[in-house]
């Protein structure tokens, strides 16, 4: 069974606010009546309605200032009801988040179908599950003596910070990422290089002379050329 939709008319006018009450209850909506502004927050932070019929002249915290209130922490839909027909009064009510603006006297069938028309606008949407925020992996290999942190892009090697251009800590990355896995010239240029630039299989001889320059061959791992295919990241198990 579906539950009301519940409507709460905060007005300090009992005899309007009553005669509204009843025109609402007979068209199925389940309604509160609250004589003050202060009222209004213990029911929407403890049972928030569908709706808010709001007056603008209220005893202590004005409607102006209610409707400020609410719309700071809820999305709840908001009609002001006053009998002020100012310009001014209306602009001013619906720029602090009012969704209508009905002048006192009012009909009060007209006011019901309002009500409706807003709720119509402001159909439930499930807000989407939060999704977790996924965890920051670092892309990074790690190997005795040699750290490749494709992130930051540093090399460490031996405890010191190698300093080594991109492209050479990228093929680097890409071979060590894949331990043993022997990678053609062509898939490395493919990888590392991708299509932004002509460039030929032998570049990546280059690169890898230069890298061999600078990291040394360990009793854990080095880099093997493969005759006539290409390179691997060799690990000694």
């Amino acid at each position: 069974m579906t539950s009301k939709q519940k409507i709460l008319i905060v007005d300090d006018d009992n005899n309007i606010a009553e005669l509204l009450s009843l025109y609402l209850t007979k068209e199925c909506f389940d309604v509160t009546i609250v004589n003050d502004g202060e009222s209004v927050f213990p029911i929407v932070e403890k049972d928030p309605p569908n709706l808010i019929l709001l007056d603008l002249m209220l005893p202590g915290m004005d409607g102006y200032q209610v409707c400020r209130e609410v719309r700071a922490k809820h999305d709840i839909p908001i009609i002001m009801l006053s009998a002020k027909g100012e310009v001014f009064d209306k602009v001013l009510g619906l720029e602090l988040g009012a969704d209508d603006y009905i002048e006192k006297p009012f009909d009060n069938k007209e006011t019901v179908a309002r009500v409706k028309a807003v709720l119509r606008r402001y159909k439930t949407v499930k807000p989407e599950p939060v999704k977790p925020k996924e965890k920051f992996v670092e892309k990074k290999v790690e190997y005795p003596d040699l750290v490749i942190n494709l992130t930051n892009y540093s090399v460490t090697y031996q405890g010191r910070n190698i300093d080594m251009p991109p492209k050479e800590l990228e093929l680097l990355y890409c071979l060590a990422s894949s331990p043993n896995r022997v990678y053609t010239r062509e898939q490395l240029l493919d990888q590392v290089w991708g299509y932004e630039v002509a460039v030929d299989s032998r570049t990546v001889d280059v690169h890898i002379k230069r890298i061999r320059e600078k990291i040394k061959d360990h009793d854990s791992w080095k880099i093997t050329t493969v005759h006539s295919i290409g390179y691997k990241f060799e690990v000694r198990r």
